[in-house]
């Protein structure tokens, strides 16, 4: 499709210099245009390098804010929380000065914080200027996991919720998610994937081959709301 461009590295290095320096520089334009920006990161192993050159980038990082496409119902203290993997890794040098908005809120389930997440994020100005997202070999990206139980409300681009609780045979925890019209509600949209598995899944997923359809993602490759630049590794 036209609207997606993908940019590609050997060294995954590379691929996280690149993409800090442009999602810095889209910052800094908000800063700039508006006097604040907004970002929404993912987790996972891969945006780790990534955060870290993030982190070290020169801009007025009290005037940001950082928030999550998605989470794991658990506190930040546990090792699989999105929240503390950015507080560990981006939220360093600079960038603690970064105000930080997490979608957990100590409720006992998502489904009894979800009123909290979503006035979160309501109250975030919108457009966000940048979401950068990650994708599962399930072809998941947030928590639009395959046979979620929510997974057709989180993907409805006519839906009004912003958040919505997911649970799914392969999500793990249950968790909280961004819904696709808040993604999409943005003035730049990535997505961040290494190895040639991620590569060919994508491939197909732009073709509009009928086997890539049940891929979650494809509801972010085949809009055309926003751009999407894709920055993959090998």
């Amino acid at each position: 499709m036209s609207n997606v461009t993908t940019h590609s590295f050997t060294q995954c290095g590379a691929q996280a210099a690149a993409l800090a320096e442009r999602v810095a520089a889209q910052l800094r334009d908000g800063i700039a245009a508006r006097g604040q920006a907004v970002i929404a990161v993912s987790g996972g192993t891969t945006p780790k390098d990534f955060f870290a050159r993030l982190a070290r980038e020169a801009l007025d990082w009290a005037k940001v804010t950082v928030t999550l496409v998605d989470e794991r119902w658990v506190p930040d203290t546990d090792a699989r929380s999105n929240a503390g993997l950015v507080q560990a890794t981006l939220l360093q040098h600079a960038a603690r000065a970064a105000r930080f908005v997490p979608l957990y809120t100590g409720a006992a389930t998502p489904e009894a914080g979800q009123a909290e997440a979503e006035a979160r994020i309501a109250a975030l100005p919108a457009p966000f200027d940048v979401v950068v997202l990650g994708m599962g070999d399930d072809g998941h990206t947030a928590s639009f996991f395959p046979g979620g139980d929510h997974l057709a409300e989180a993907l409805d681009p006519q839906g009004s919720a912003k958040v919505l609780p997911m649970q799914a045979p392969g999500a793990g925890e249950p968790r909280i998610t961004l819904t696709l019209p808040v993604l999409l509600d943005t003035r730049a949209l990535y997505l961040l994937v290494t190895g040639e598995k991620k590569r060919d899944l994508l491939a197909d997923v732009r073709l509009g081959l009928a086997e890539a359809k049940h891929y979650p993602v494809s509801a972010v490759v085949q809009q055309d709301r926003v751009p999407l630049a894709v920055y993959w590794c090998s």
